[in-house]
């Protein structure tokens, strides 16, 4: 399987007009899923709330949930076709999943999207905070008051609206896992307001960590470094987007399907000795030279 992810580095340069992007239309499409993944029931007869779930890393981590058990919820903002794609792909693993579209940037639809959650699967056992936006700039004085707001909405503010109105719902032995970022470990000077918001993420975490010890609920993230996602051809030119990646100590990006099992594992009983903790998956992009 190395040798297919060695291979699907291999791509033309490309670019999306708009974000978040859409699956359908990259060059090669993202490997969601290993052939020879095997679930194990890890996750059986648990309900997951994906954001962001329709494509990307999203998408992955939804059917790796599928694939060991779990019915999934998956939120959304308008990728209509990656969302339909998305649940297809879970309803093949014999599992339930519902799609909720809307701006998980706004608390009265995380609300939202909770309760429907709740109405269709009368639990919830597992959140995943994993929306996100970001926008290259050529210095800190181009981020304009409505992109700062506008990416701290999508990365950081959904997270907390979403824990908000998930924790009345989530009892002993549940978990929350955020989608971080090698960029608030390293920051990046295409990416400051971006990387601000991982930091955001990385710190609320560690603090949702220490805050619900007591209920049992474990808080982690996973910190990916470059992953081959919708969001990619969508914020970099054609020219970067084809060298994406080359910087890692493995010398190319990195695929969902070598994120989602990591997902699985902090969701289950396996990491049940796990809080407060991030899973860094970078290709080794911190020792890159």
């Amino acid at each position: 399987m190395s040798d297919e992810f060695d291979q699907q580095q291999a791509r033309p340069a490309q670019h999306q007009a708009q974000q978040p992007g859409h699956e359908g239309e990259m060059q090669p499409e993202p490997i969601v899923i290993r052939d020879s993944y095997r679930g194990s029931d890890k996750l059986g007869g648990q309900v997951a709330l994906i954001s962001g779930g329709d494509s990307g890393i999203g998408r992955s981590v939804a059917v790796h949930f599928a694939r060991e058990g779990a019915d999934v919820a998956i939120i959304y903002l308008n990728e209509h076709e990656d969302a339909q794609e998305t649940r297809r792909l879970v309803e093949a693993e014999g599992r339930q999943c519902l799609l909720l579209q809307g701006d998980c940037g706004s608390r009265a639809f995380c609300q939202r999207a909770v309760e429907e959650t709740i109405k269709r699967f009368n639990k919830l056992n597992v959140l995943v905070s994993n929306a996100a936006e970001q926008h290259m700039v050529d210095g800190v004085d181009q981020i304009s008051e409505e992109q700062l707001r506008r990416t701290f909405e999508t990365n950081f503010f959904a997270y907390v609206f979403l824990v908000q109105a998930a924790l009345p719902h989530l009892g002993e032995g549940a978990a929350i896992i955020a989608t971080g970022s090698v960029t608030s470990f390293r920051g990046h000077a295409g990416l400051p307001d971006y990387a601000a918001t991982k930091g955001a993420i990385q710190a609320f975490t560690f603090s949702l960590a220490q805050s619900l010890a007591e209920r049992k609920i474990r808080v982690n993230g996973i910190a990916p470094g470059p992953i081959w996602t919708p969001l990619i051809p969508a914020t970099f030119p054609a020219d970067k987007v084809k060298t994406f990646g080359d910087n890692t100590l493995l010398k190319r990006a990195g695929q969902p399907a070598e994120l989602g099992p990591a997902y699985v594992f902090l969701a289950s009983e396996d990491a049940s000795f796990i809080t407060g903790e991030f899973i860094h998956i970078n290709g080794g992009s911190f020792m890159a030279p």
